[in-house]
Order: C-alpha cells, then sequence, then structure tokens
C-alpha cells in the first residue's frame, strides 16, 4: 500500500517548496491551455484543496478532481465534480471521450500502474483534446532527496512514495504506446531542469489499436 494512500497532497498545508513547485506548475499550465472560457478539464491527482484546478474556474465549463481526500467545503462549488477514491477505482467510471483536458501534475511518479492512467486520458479526451503532465526528472530527484531527506524543506512521505522519475526518453514512448502522435507531442524541461513538462493533444484522426 502507499505511504500516502489515505491522504491528498497538501491535507497538512504546503511547504515553501512545495508553494514554489505548484506556482511553477500554473504557469506551464496555462501557457498551453487552449483560449477558450468553455473547457471542461479532468484532474487526476488534483490535491486536497484543488489549487490548480480550481484556478482554472474562469476558464472552465467543468472541473473534475480525483484524489483521496477532497476537502469538504469544495464539494459545494458549483462548477465542480469531486471524485473521493483513487485514480485506479475512478478511471473506469469516467465516460470515454467526455473531457477536453486531463491534467497529471505532479502525480505519475506516485503511480505503480503509470501506462494504464496515461492510456486511460487518452481514451477520456475527445478530439483534439489536451493531456498535461509534469513529472520530476532523473536529475530533480537528488535535490528533492536532499530537500526531503536531509534539509526537511519537502514532505518526506511525498518523496519516499516516490515510485519513478522521468526524462524525456522515459515518458515519450509511453505517450506514444497511449496513442498520441510523436508530432502532437511536446516535451520541455522546466524548474531549473528538476521537471519534466508534456503537452500532448489527442490527434482527430488517431485511433488506439
Amino acid at each position: 500500500m502507499s505511504l500516502r494512500a489515505h491522504e491528498s497532497y497538501g491535507q497538512h498545508g504546503l511547504t515553501p517548496v512545495d508553494r514554489l513547485g505548484v506556482w511553477l506548475s500554473k504557469r506551464a499550465i496555462h501557457r498551453h491551455l487552449p483560449s477558450r472560457n468553455d473547457l471542461e478539464v479532468l484532474e487526476l491527482g488534483c490535491g486536497y484543496r484543488a489549487t490548480q484546478l480550481i484556478a482554472l474556474e474562469p476558464k472552465l465549463k467543468r472541473g473534475i478532481g480525483v484524489d483521496f481526500q477532497i476537502s469538504p467545503e469544495l464539494q459545494t462549488l458549483e462548477k465542480f465534480t469531486f471524485h473521493q477514491a483513487t485514480i485506479e477505482e475512478t478511471l473506469p467510471k469516467l465516460e470515454s471521450e467526455s473531457v477536453d483536458v486531463v491534467m497529471l501534475i505532479s502525480v505519475l511518479e506516485h503511480l505503480a500502474e503509470p501506462q494504464f492512467v496515461i492510456q486511460s486520458a487518452w481514451r477520456l479526451l475527445r478530439h483534439s483534446g489536451l493531456l498535461l503532465v509534469n513529472v520530476p526528472t532523473w536529475s530533480g530527484k537528488q535535490f528533492l532527496e536532499l530537500s526531503a531527506f536531509r534539509l526537511g524543506f519537502s514532505p518526506k512521505l511525498e518523496i519516499d512514495d516516490h515510485k519513478m522519475y522521468y526524462d524525456k526518453r522515459d515518458l515519450w514512448p509511453m505517450l506514444v504506446r497511449a496513442g498520441f502522435k510523436p508530432s502532437q507531442i511536446r516535451l520541455r524541461y522546466h524548474k531549473f531542469g528538476l521537471n519534466l513538462f508534456a503537452a500532448a493533444t489527442k490527434n482527430e484522426g488517431d485511433r488506439h489499436n
């Protein structure tokens, strides 16, 4: 069982390092989002307060969040639906081709079956839908472990729960196997090379075999 199997990110507050990371991720997300204001967005592993998903509210027709625990106050928000469960339990219950954007922000590294989750994201996206992924890199591993295990700047529980780190050569083939065409995948390192950000579009003509 995961060390954090019953807790969501941010449930006990965020450290300064975490807050900086969230802010940098928000910038990357907004850089890639379509300019429309009627998006239906699913965030897998949205965190206890769904900070990044809530911040998109002006652009949303509907927001869907999934995590172990969700703040009760969020359940009353009109545009939002939250599933308080594991990602793996929730994904099969969600309708195919039902959302415009799927976000996996600092989540994939915690998952035992990341390929299944990426393939599920492809299934859930409408044509021309967008998958946004943020993951820590192998270069970031040393910094994250120093910050958590020695300096105490980051939650030890979070870093101890990491099952994988990713560079472009790790994440790119996973996206391709899920059905995303190479021409529709953009990968870039950010956060000083400590993280990798992917934006993959489900092409109108794509069909996963």
